[in-house]
């Protein structure tokens, strides 16, 4: 990897860490199925305006939207909103790599490997020692926990239709579907606001919003969105797999330190054990056992 291609993929893990503080300013005066219907619809427009559609049966479209999109970022800004803290948000959520190793061998009857059973059992243990560290007697902070693990497991449901979609003769371009497909979770986002929320409180969020949420909105939708998953895109469109898709493993590492210095969130030991447990696994899946490998030979 070039040096300019290596500094644009570092590019996307600061802008991708950064996702969950943005998220959590962005909810300090908006209810938040309204905040990520409106985070959709200015990543659908304008710019389905200039991207042509991809060729991808609506079924498998409308499957990917609503799971990846809706589903995921109901959960997650939810997950935010009901006291979740952002760092913790960004290290948990990678547990959508475990769910789709899962996913992927039930629906395509990919053979799990050593590595990767003890990178989930590793995970699991971090986890629940997460989750032991951070309750404190607060329900809303088990709520927390599983909203999160709830938008993994949709973030996985949506790679499982993705390699569908990829498996097409038609392979579209990631930025065609990722435009496109941003307009399946519009209207569900609003109507579940609308039912939750009510309209009343819709309103007064949408009158009283404030340049904080704007930019918040700005940068989920244009930043994060656009500008990270097309440069992300293009990596993995002129490099292998193996040398790009490792990096995300940084994003929690960005996420939990935007958030102890935006926000000013701290980890307890315990916390602390717990997310070096989940990066171990995170590791270990990725990688295996290479370091000892290479340290033995």
């Amino acid at each position: 990897m070039t040096r300019k291609d290596g500094l644009l993929a570092m590019l996307v893990v600061v802008v991708w860490g950064l996702n969950f503080v943005v998220i959590k300013m962005g909810l300090h005066n908006m209810p938040p199925l309204l905040l990520a219907g409106l985070r959709f619809l200015l990543v659908a427009f304008p710019a389905l305006l200039f991207v042509a559609r991809p060729k991808v049966p609506f079924r498998l479209l409308a499957a990917y939207g609503l799971t990846i999109s809706f589903g995921q970022f109901a959960f997650l800004f939810s997950a935010i909103k009901f006291g979740m803290p952002a760092g913790l948000t960004s290290l948990v959520l990678q547990a959508q790599a475990f769910f789709t190793i899962i996913l992927g061998a039930i629906v395509f009857q990919e053979r799990l490997q050593g590595k990767q059973l003890a990178g989930i059992a590793l995970a699991v243990i971090g986890v629940l020692v997460l989750i032991e560290g951070s309750l404190g007697g607060q329900h809303v902070a088990l709520l927390g926990f599983m909203l999160t693990l709830a938008a993994a497991f949709s973030w996985a449901c949506g790679n499982i239709f993705n390699k569908k979609i990829m498996q097409l003769e038609s392979r579209p371009p990631i930025m065609s579907l990722v435009v496109w497909s941003a307009l399946i979770p519009v209207l569900p986002f609003f109507a579940a606001s609308y039912l939750l929320d009510g309209p009343a409180l819709m309103w007064q969020s949408l009158i009283a919003i404030d340049m904080t949420t704007i930019l918040s909105l700005v940068y989920l939708a244009f930043v994060a969105t656009i500008v990270g998953y097309g440069i992300w895109g293009s990596l993995l469109g002129r490099y292998e797999t193996w040398r790009v898709a490792p990096l995300s493993l940084l994003v929690p590492v960005v996420g939990m330190a935007s958030a102890a210095w935006l926000l000013g969130e701290t980890l307890s030991f315990t916390q602390m054990a717990g997310a070096v447990l989940i990066m171990a696994g995170l590791y270990i899946n990725v990688f295996g056992l290479r370091v000892r490998r290479a340290v033995a030979n």
